[in-house]
């Protein structure tokens, strides 16, 4: 997925290149999301994004044009079965039915007290763990056609939190799907090993 390039003394060359490699990253329009984005296609990866608000995607798409970035982007609620199944259609037409790095970065975060919760708890495990595992469940036919080809193989990083290994006041909902979502990405890295897909969680302060 990666290659090497050559080093030199200077600090603004980069040794690591994406040229060539696809990307789908989620909740693309801010924060973790927006800082992976830029980073992947500063790399040289071609990128898609995806967020609930159309407007905010838009500015951000007209920033990330004027440096230069190719990124691509369209609405999608993610916790929404049928937004995820149309962001995949979407992602497979756009890079030719490759995908090289699937970002699962999406995700809410409530506090409250646990004895506080009522309907949050569906809407909770609808943003923050289903998409994670549809997602990835979508998009494993195109991750294989990357890693056939693709000398490093594919990738997929899910954005977790050390909430999710950690217990904290008021993170109770978030706790328990962050660690739901370390458990998938422990048993989609050893299902998926085989087909040279790479599956990682990266935890957040949050």
């Amino acid at each position: 997925m990666a290659a090497a390039t050559a080093g030199g003394s200077s600090g603004d060359e980069r040794r690591w290149s994406l040229a060539g490699a696809t990307a789908l990253v989620t909740g693309g329009s801010r924060g973790i999301g927006r800082a992976v984005v830029e980073e992947l296609a500063g790399l040289g990866a071609r990128v898609h994004t995806c967020s609930r608000s159309a407007v905010g995607l838009e500015e951000c798409r007209r920033r990330w044009a004027e440096k230069g970035l190719r990124v691509t982007v369209s609405a999608c609620d993610v916790a929404v079965r049928a937004d995820r199944e149309r962001l995949v259609d979407t992602v497979r037409a756009a890079f030719d039915g490759k995908l090289d790095i699937l970002v699962n970065n999406a995700g809410q975060v409530v506090f409250k007290a646990a004895a506080e919760y009522t309907a949050e708890y569906s809407r909770l495990m609808a943003v923050n763990l289903e998409p994670c595992f549809h997602l990835s469940q979508l998009a494993h036919p195109l991750l294989l056609n990357a890693a056939s080809i693709a000398a490093g193989g594919a990738s997929v990083v899910n954005v977790s939190s050390i909430a999710g290994m950690l217990a904290y006041d008021g993170l109770m909902l978030h706790g328990v799907a962050k660690g739901a979502m370390n458990q998938l990405t422990r048993s989609l890295a050893a299902e998926w090993a085989r087909d040279r897909i790479r599956v990682a969680a990266r935890q957040a302060w949050s």
